[in-house]
Formats: structure tokens, sequence, C-alpha cells
């Protein structure tokens, strides 16, 4: 890319739900007739949702549900480039990304520099593993598509294992341990807790015998839900037989086990770290852009930094929330609102008109459990906060997905899809086995 074209180029740098709905809108609307030139940056060939990532990683969700890129840019007038930033020049106006490596460390593509004049930092979060021992050696995490798929991949690796020593007439158990009881390690344990009764129907004999616990700092789970909501998860997690150890601050992960700062030692062939989020580390030295504690580019109301022609939106982003004494929270409506709020900022700089203030409306927090279960309140002005549990509650939490995806494909093509999956479920497995 070069600046010699004059046509405005906004540069997106991660196609997460925030990045890939900003870019499917824009791309329509000043793509399609030339008025700016759209480009999406992403290091992975194909999306997903990222609520749904746990899905993913526990196998009960395939690839029927990824966005390919390129597919996607083509259908909706936008660009997409392959590849993983790495530097900025605020001066130039251009990032830097680093060089593409296949599966044997072959070079694809060089490393490139790429131009802007808007810039707008959309590349979500990673784990925080707050520098604990062992954690990066040992643990797994779930924080990208081809994490959820490697996790995947090691648990139906350890399933068979684990049923061939049964066989052997051994008493050896398969134990997960979860790191983390937000709503990514209370969802994820339930639909472990699924897969593991699916595989002994499947004929794995011995794979329900599986030891999955849950590790907590905090003495009560999912901290954005009431009280009285996280008390009745507890309730149902424990009926399903997972273990929680709340109130243990983990200070060491081993090969094997989990070392908990009261002492205990929690055996843990498989090790899933969710206990935190933060934006990558390279934020910190992104051309003295201004970042908090925990990486994020610190934002406007309008989700501009301290560069006006660079902007960011998502978990990279420490928005304000008025009227709060924290930062807007790292949930998917949060990123759903904001692509809908800078697409109008962005569609207004074509125009010179002032940019479009972003403000955050919270409707609730919602966790699915599976088949089990779905809990969490609905917050509106008329009615308040209202708890809702049951078949309403996964309705509602479905939904959320269903507007992600409306956002991307229009409401005929989402319900194509819908059906579309309904019908593979009744032909193909419901869980991924290899």
């Amino acid at each position: 890319m070069n600046n010699s074209n004059p046509i405005h180029r906004i540069l997106i740098v991660g196609g997460g739900a925030a990045g890939l709905e900003l870019a499917t809108s824009l791309g329509k609307k000043l793509g399609k007739p030339g008025i700016a030139e759209i480009v999406l940056l992403d290091a992975s060939h194909t999306h997903i949702w990222k609520p749904l990532l746990h899905e993913v990683a526990a196998g009960t969700l395939g690839a029927s549900e990824e966005v390919e890129y390129l597919a996607q840019a083509h259908r909706n007038y936008f660009r997409f480039r392959l590849g993983k930033m790495q530097g900025l020049n605020r001066e130039a106006k251009e990032i830097y990304v680093s060089p593409t490596y296949n599966d044997t460390g072959e070079e694809l593509i060089p490393q490139r520099t790429f131009s802007y004049n808007t810039l707008v930092m959309s590349v979500g979060s990673v784990s925080n593993t707050f520098n604990i021992d062992g954690v990066d050696q040992h643990c797994m995490f779930i924080d990208t598509i081809t994490e959820a798929f490697k996790f995947q991949k090691s648990l139906v690796e350890a399933y068979i294992k684990t049923h061939a020593i049964q066989k052997r007439e051994t008493d050896e158990r398969l134990s997960i341990a979860i790191v983390g009881a937000g709503a990514t390690g209370v969802e994820l344990s339930a639909q472990l807790h699924e897969v593991t009764n699916m595989l002994a129907i499947y004929g794995l004999e011995g794979t329900d015998e599986v030891d999955i616990t849950i590790i907590e700092a905090a003495t009560q789970l999912l901290p954005a839900l009431p009280t009285r909501l996280a008390i009745a998860t507890q309730q149902q997690l424990t009926k399903l037989g997972i273990d929680l150890k709340l109130g243990r601050r983990v200070v060491k992960v081993t090969d094997k086990s989990v070392e908990t700062h009261d002492g205990e030692i929690i055996r843990a062939d498989l090790k899933v770290w969710a206990a935190g989020i933060k934006a990558p580390d390279w934020f910190q030295n992104l051309d003295d852009l201004e970042v908090n504690r925990i990486n994020q580019l610190v934002v406007s109301q309008t989700l501009q930094t301290n560069d006006e022609n660079i902007f960011a939106m998502g978990d990279c982003a420490a928005c304000p929330w008025p009227g709060h004494t924290e930062n807007v929270p790292p949930r998917a409506q949060a990123a759903h609102q904001q692509a809908s709020t800078l697409y109008k900022t962005l569609v207004n700089r074509q125009y010179n008109k002032p940019a479009v203030d972003y403000i955050y409306q919270d409707y609730g927090s919602l966790v699915s459990l599976g088949k089990y279960s779905t809990v969490g309140n609905l917050m509106g002005n008329l009615m308040g906060t209202v708890s809702i549990g049951g078949f309403i509650a996964r309705i509602v939490y479905l939904s959320l997905y269903k507007m992600h995806q409306v956002a991307l494909h229009g409401y005929f093509k989402t319900t194509m899809l819908t059906l579309s999956n309904l019908f593979r479920r009744s032909i193909y497995s419901r869980i991924k086995l290899h």
C-alpha cells in the first residue's frame, strides 16, 4: 500500500466481533461507492464469535460457524489482509505487520508496511496470567480460534488415552482444572461435563469418569451477575459434579497440578487459564499511544485515542462509562454497540461532520450452562433489572449471537444459516471427535 492513492483509507486491525461488523458495514456504505477504501487485517483466516470459543474448545461447535474473512470481504466491498500488527509510526501513518509463516516455519508473506488515514484498533484481549509461575508453560488458553481448536484436540486425545487406560483396568481418571470462574470458565465447565456424557454414549466407556475443577480467587463465581444468580449457578454446577474451589488463589502451575495459596495441590491433566484479561503486551510500544495498567488503549467518549486519527474499541479499549467508577466492561454487547457508534463517526468523518459519543447501554448479563441451564439478568428503562433463567434465558442468549450474524450477513442469510445448522445437527455427530 502507498499514500499516492487519494482515496481515504480506513484500516481496521482485528477481525473480532466489533472489527468484522465495522468492516462489513463500512464496506457497504463507503467501500461499494468508492468513497473510502476499507481494509481489515487479522492474523487468522476465519472468524468465530468469541463468546462461542468455549464451545469450540469443548468440541460441541464445529467449523460450520466460521466466517471466511476473504469471502466476507468480497461480498461486502472491503479488503482483507492476513497478518499480525507489530508496530506503529504515527507520523508516517503506517503500521508494521510481522511475517506470516506456515505450520512448518516457512515464510509465506514477508514483513509489510500498511498506510492509513484512519486507524481502528480492535484486536480484542488475551488472558492475563499475572506472571504466575508455570502458567505460560503448562496451561492452555482459549482466546483465539487456533487456541480453542488446539485445546479441543488435546481434550479428545486425553479422553482416548483415558479410555485405553480404563480398558487396562486401572483407576486412572482424567482431571481437568479451569482457573477462573467468570463466564468463560463456568460455561466451559458445563460444556466439558456434557461432552464427557456424550463420549460415553458414543462408546468410550469410562470417559464419564472425569474430574472437573474450577479454581477461583474470589469467594463468589460470576462477578458480573447478582449474588442470587451466582449462587444458583454454583448450585447447578455442584449438582453436575463439578468441584468448586472458591477463595483459592493460584500461586503455581506444574505439568500435573495446580497449587493454591493455602498449600492445596490439585491434580490436573489438562489445565485451562481463564482468570482475567489484558490487551496484548505490544500495545505498550505503540508510538506513545496512552495505555492503562492492563495495556488497553485509553480512549475518549468518541472512542478516540490521544491521536485524533486512531480509534479503539472492544476489549482492547479502556472506554469511560459515565456515572461509574469503572470503564465499560469487556462484553460482546459493548463491542457490538461500539462498532455501531464508530460506524457513524467514520461515515461522518468523510463529510467533515463531528464524531459521535459512545454511551454504553447495559442490557444485563447471561451465562449459558449448555443444555443444563441458562441464567442471567436483563436490564431496561421500563422494567428495571429482571432475573431470568431456563428456556427464556437460553433464547435471549442465542439471540445475542443471531444479532451478530445479522450484522454480518443480513436477516435472510442468517435465517438460512440457522435452518442449515439445524439439519446438520440431525445428521452429524454432536461433538467433534478428531
